[in-house]
């Protein structure tokens, strides 16, 4: 049940924090690249006071991580800091400054399971149940119906008014 809030708790801050993102890049004052940066350099103390706290005073995460081993190392800094960190990010940034929050937010994000269900038996080797393959199905039709389907939809007022460079 931890996780189950933790997760809501994110995907509540990531929705908060994509409106305002798509709010600030529908101004066009702001790029998709500047947007990303200055989320990225927001965060990065942030992140660096909650790992100091988890390693130096609750203990909960272990302090040893650099001597992990090559292959370990390299899949942190390559798989999760450069795919996921910076080339998923700039991508999400890009399509967010050209699409709908309202179709890229769920395409992205519900991609991004699927992808993990099917590399998780794969890669894994996790367990493919019935039940995980007709999920990862129905999110991805859920996603399908929510965004239309690939048809464009007609902007909003308030997203014509946004793009006239009104506020």
């Amino acid at each position: 049940m931890k996780g189950v809030l933790l997760a809501l708790g994110a995907g509540l801050c990531w929705g908060v924090g994509e409106l305002c993102t798509k709010s600030v890049l529908h101004t066009h004052k702001v790029g998709p690249i500047t947007a990303i940066t200055v989320r990225s350099t927001v965060a990065l103390p942030v992140l660096w006071l909650a790992y100091a706290i988890a390693v130096h005073w609750l203990e909960a995460e272990p302090r040893e991580w650099m001597r992990a081993g090559a292959p370990t190392i390299l899949k942190l800094v390559l798989g999760s800091g450069l795919v996921a960190g910076a080339a998923a990010m700039v991508l999400f940034y890009a399509a967010l400054h050209v699409g709908e929050i309202s179709r890229i937010k769920p395409i992205a994000f519900a991609t991004a399971p699927a992808v993990a269900v099917v590399l998780g038996w794969l890669v894994l080797r996790e367990s493919m149940t019935l039940a995980k393959a007709i999920g990862v199905l129905l999110i991805l039709s859920g996603v399908v119906v929510l965004t239309g389907g690939g048809r464009p939809t007609a902007q909003s007022p308030a997203s014509d008014h946004a793009e006239r460079g009104h506020s």
